[in-house]
């Protein structure tokens, strides 16, 4: 049975509407990825499935007792808690049962205060406290927030204390203990690092519900989703498999949709041809009743696209098409004909092309001796091998978060100062450089005034034009930069990019707040790029599509390793030395256990011969006790007149005993 199913599901604002007519479905454990342009609904739809805001027409079924957990983007947790006792309240009924145990476990302890419901409901629920994970909650607790890039010293840490992104993490490190049938994550990879992600996706591929999830990180629905779901202006598409599949099927759509458009386009011609060739003839009355149908055919063609043609014939499309007349001029018909676009072929994105205004060296960048830091701090915050980058290689700078990676970039950049050592760039290069914040924009410029700024020898219809293909149209190029959202901004600082002509490219994330369809554009745009890239990125895909070597900074070692590879022969090499070490550890592990084991059975050997010795030992007292009393009681059969003497001997006689029933109890446990 699936989770939720939605018939007809409809949403609209107003006239405005965001999705109409959708009929899914969600089955038990599956892993779908829902995706789309910036704009096009896919919150709105996560919202209405989560029940947070009522459809505007349709149905959305959910099967009986279903739990789900919806993550926000914006997901702040709020109260007096701290950390860890804020995660803990995923686990309220097990510690209520683990509370419940602990009374009934007092009652028992107490003679005659437990009755037999006590008794039997102790078992019962115990069983249950075991099967749910009551004695190990707190260990799984441990594990999320530490994949999730918290360590133990913020676990007491008030909630109010921490960051936004860090309370972000915080409710989903709740939503991901506590165990509902179905999550619903919107952004959920948005501040976390690499390490973080790569634990995520770990975490949800044994997660034991499904899963629905919006994400721009490309890489991480490769490697956990088995579904997608694509939301356009032309409509919502189903696919089957991971990303790279998605990429494969929708290609695939797109190339037999426009062949099947052209092929119908040229049936349009052939029949216009026919008109016109038997408009005034004998067939005249024929010719007119097919120019008809001709109308109404172009017109849905106009209308709908290329979803006329999926499973309906042109009478019946023609009823669900508003028709402005009954039938054209031939001289109409022939121009509309013409000018048939397919609407719905591909998704609407950005139109990018970097260009490079001369060729550089053959030597872009070389470090020497090189710690990268701030001057006035006691120590750097890595140090780097003596690297060097070619012309048209493409090296992924990567490391957490804080590491120093725009740190580098501005070090490369001379805007800072190496905290030691030198580095060099190469002839003849003109740098191109996209910050991560975006501070080159200036607020108070609108995005056509930002525009002139690097193309001032172009008339404000070629900036318009070049703002179009960068999806600026119309009146937005009138918006101040002020009040542009995240991926507008991208948009607007990759267009400047575009117009410098680098041939060295530093990129400081430059697919962040972009929408998929955007980053596949900047991606395929990148891999035709004549230059130079130096790319620091989380974008796991982008990386694996680009990048020649990879720059991994690490913080613990404070240090900068260079890997000659793809990130896909990285992540193997990775996997090789994490096997390795594994490997080493388990080796030490076996040593240590069979020291261990050494020692053990030495210690036995060795206690194995003081028993033996300590038994010959007592066994040779108890006789000499056992002879010296039976002379005793010899002696006290026929006792001396002297009462002294007397009395002294039955003293003696009673310390033999006793220390004869100590030697005999000491021998019965040898004997064991």
């Amino acid at each position: 049975m699936t989770l939720i199913t939605t018939y007809n599901l409809s949403k609209s604002y107003g006239p405005i509407d965001i999705f109409l007519g959708l009929s899914l479905s969600i089955p038990p454990h599956s892993r779908i990825a829902l995706v789309g342009a910036n704009g096009i609904g896919k919150t709105t739809l996560l919202r209405v499935l989560a029940d947070i805001e009522s459809a505007s027409d349709g149905k959305v079924q959910c099967s009986s007792g279903l739990t789900i957990g919806y993550l926000p983007q914006k997901a702040e947790l709020s109260s007096e808690r701290t950390l860890w006792e804020e995660i803990l309240t995923a686990f309220d009924k097990l510690r209520s049962q683990e509370k419940e145990l602990k009374r009934i476990e007092e009652l028992m302890s107490q003679p005659g205060k437990a009755n037999e419901e006590d008794i039997s409901r102790y078992g019962s629920l115990q069983a249950e406290f075991e099967r749910k994970g009551g004695y190990t909650y707190e260990i799984r607790a441990q594990q999320v927030l530490g994949g999730l890039g918290f360590d133990q010293t913020a676990y007491e840490m008030p909630l109010t204390k921490l960051s936004g992104g860090e309370r972000t993490r915080a409710f989903l490190a709740r939503l991901l203990l506590s165990a509902f049938d179905l999550l619903i994550l919107d952004e959920p990879t948005n501040h976390l690092d690499i390490q973080a992600v790569e634990w995520l996706e770990g975490y949800l591929k044994n997660y034991p519900g499904a899963a629905l999830i919006v994400s721009h990180d490309r890489y991480f629905i490769d490697q956990v989703c088995d579904h997608i779901w694509e939301m356009s202006r032309g409509g919502f598409e189903t696919y089957r498999g991971n990303y790279s599949a998605y990429l494969e099927q929708r290609q695939g759509r797109w190339e037999r949709r426009q062949a099947l458009f052209e092929a119908e386009k040229a049936r349009l011609e052939n029949e216009l041809d026919y008109v016109k060739r038997n408009i005034a003839g004998q067939n005249t009355s024929q010719a007119q009743g097919k120019l008809r149908r001709l109308s109404r055919n172009l017109q849905a063609l106009e209308q709908l696209g290329i979803q006329a043609l999926q499973g309906k014939t042109w009478a019946e499309i023609s009823k669900d098409v508003h028709t402005t007349t009954s039938s054209m001029s031939i001289q109409e018909a022939h121009q509309r004909i013409k000018a048939l676009r397919n609407p719905v072929s591909r998704p609407q994105s950005l139109t990018m092309n970097l260009r490079t205004k001369q060729r550089g060296g053959n030597l872009v960048l070389r470090t020497q001796n090189l710690e990268v830091g701030y001057q006035d701090a006691d120590q750097p915050l890595f140090s780097a091998p003596d690297i060097t980058l070619h012309r048209q290689e493409c090296a992924a700078l990567i490391g957490p978060n804080g590491a120093g990676k725009t740190t580098f970039l501005k070090t490369i950049l001379e805007q800072l100062p190496p905290w030691s050592g030198n580095v060099k760039l190469g002839a003849n290069l003109d740098v191109g450089y996209f910050a991560q914040a975006h501070e080159d924009l200036n607020p108070e410029n609108t995005i056509l005034e930002e525009i002139q700024e690097v193309g001032p020898k172009l008339s404000a219809g070629e900036l318009r034009g070049y703002l179009a293909s960068y999806l600026f149209r119309g009146e937005e190029v009138f918006k101040k930069v002020s009040v542009l959202s995240g991926g507008e901004r991208g948009r607007l600082a990759l267009a400047k990019l575009a117009m410098s002509d680098a041939n060295l490219l530093l990129l400081d994330e430059p697919t962040n707040h972009l929408d998929i369809p955007a980053q596949e554009t900047l991606q395929a745009v990148l891999a035709k790029y004549a230059g130079t890239i130096l790319l620091v990125s989380h974008d796991r895909y982008l990386i694996n599509a680009l990048a020649t070597q990879i720059w991994e900074i690490d913080v613990d070692q404070a240090g900068l390793h260079v890997f000659a590879g793809t990130y896909k022969d990285y992540q193997t090499e990775r996997a090789k030395v994490a096997l390795a070490n594994e490997d080493e550890e388990n080796a030490e592990e076996k040593m240590a256990a069979y020291r261990s084991q050494k020692i053990a059975k030495n210690r036995a050997k060795a206690k194995k011969r003081h028993r033996e010795t300590r038994l010959e030992e007592v066994e040779e007292r108890i006789i000499q006790l056992e002879e010296k009393l039976e002379k005793l009681g010899e002696k006290l059969a026929s006792p001396p007149d002297d009462h002294g003497k007397v009395r002294l001997m039955g003293q003696v006689y009673a310390a033999v005993e006793e220390e004869l029933n100590t030697l005999m109890a000491e021998w019965e446990e040898l004997l064991l």
